[in-house]
């Protein structure tokens, strides 16, 4: 009988122990911050779930750090301030690495290479950069992302147009109250395609830029893992194959037109 017990008591302990083993070692969720609202890259599907090439970046991400992925959709201009808050562990969201920007946040090394292009009204003059900075001229930017740094800086005689969303812009371009809208150039392509004969693209970067994912300054230990892991997702042809589920058709056309593609 005291044998009996004592086993039952040994087993408790044992699984007691395995228990808070597991509860130990349970891997805590990535929370990853991106604003849904920049397809194919930032999106949701049908069902309101997120979506794009920028969340099975994340997702892959976490399966590699064996953490579960918590997506946080927080506008654009938020997502720097809810890193430094700690209300996600990282960015992923088609951010710039830019040296405004790294000096509050650190950056993973460049996944993506792109760069600033416009979308030009088809009745505008313009037709490169060069012809922005004129007086009586109107550009579109989004707010926080390098096209508005990059007019803020560089024209002085234009009248700037800054704007909560992507499509904003665009609309102000196709009504005619703004020359261009100032943006990457795939998006540039994406917004031109939907609006043929309203509008010009200018798709050679005039400005190139490269892509990385947002970290807390002094997160080394997970800036380090997420450097091992872009560097194996790109070795196992993983970017190459998120071009190919994504993006096919603006990879043929940025080819076909010797442009620089992203990854």
């Amino acid at each position: 009988m005291v044998r009996g017990r004592a086993s039952i008591v040994l087993a408790a302990w044992l699984l007691g122990g395995i228990v808070a083993g597991v509860v130990a070692h349970a891997a805590e969720p990535l929370r990853v911050g991106m604003e849904l609202s920049y397809p194919p890259f930032e999106m949701t599907d049908q069902q309101g779930r997120p979506a794009g090439v920028s969340v099975k970046l994340a997702e892959a991400l976490g399966k590699h750090l064996g953490r579960p992925v918590i997506i946080e959709n927080i506008a654009f201009d938020g997502l720097i301030p809810a890193l430094k808050a700690g209300h996600v562990d990282c960015v992923i969201s088609s951010m710039t690495a830019t040296p405004e920007r790294a000096k509050s946040i650190a950056f993973s090394e460049p996944y993506l290479k792109t760069g600033l292009a416009l979308l030009i009204a088809d009745r505008s003059p313009v037709q490169s950069a060069a012809d922005l900075d004129t007086a009586g001229r109107v550009v579109a930017v989004k707010q926080g992302t390098t096209g508005q740094q990059w007019a803020a800086a560089a024209l002085k005689q234009t009248s700037v147009l800054v704007l909560d969303t992507e499509a904003a812009a665009v609309l102000e371009v196709l009504q005619g109250r703004a020359d261009a809208f100032i943006y990457d150039s795939m998006s540039v392509y994406t917004n031109h395609q939907k609006h043929l004969g309203k509008t010009r693209a200018a798709l050679a970067p005039f400005r190139e830029e490269s892509w990385a994912v947002g970290l807390r300054q002094g997160n080394d230990g997970l800036r380090r893992q997420v450097n091992e892991f872009l560097a194996k997702f790109r070795t196992d042809g993983g970017f190459e194959k998120l071009g190919d589920e994504f993006l096919a058709e603006q990879k043929a056309y940025f080819k076909e037109h010797a442009i620089p593609f992203y990854f």
